[in-house]
């Protein structure tokens, strides 16, 4: 499956020059492994597309929404972070 999302254009350089190899999505939609992830370069500023799209393989969904490793209040504290490695 397709999946196509907006992308600001600080982190679409940052995928498109292989810096960035993770997405951060609130998850109001199905994604799963194998699926493309087709990123839409957005223009917050002027509120538009630039018109440059890059499309990558998903490999890995992690979900947090009912995770237990960490109390409410270290989450709330803390946050969470994503680290991508190779």
């Amino acid at each position: 499956m397709k999946i196509e999302k907006k992308i600001l254009q600080v982190y679409f350089q940052k995928v498109l020059d292989g810096s960035k190899t993770y997405e951060l999505r609130l998850a109001d939609f199905s994604c799963n492994p194998g699926d493309i992830l087709v990123l839409k370069e957005w223009d917050q500023k002027e509120k538009r597309y630039t018109g440059r799209v890059i499309e990558k393989k998903v490999t890995y969904v992690g979900k947090t929404k009912n995770q237990t490793f960490w109390s409410k209040e270290d989450v709330e504290k803390y946050g969470f972070q994503i680290i991508a490695f190779k």
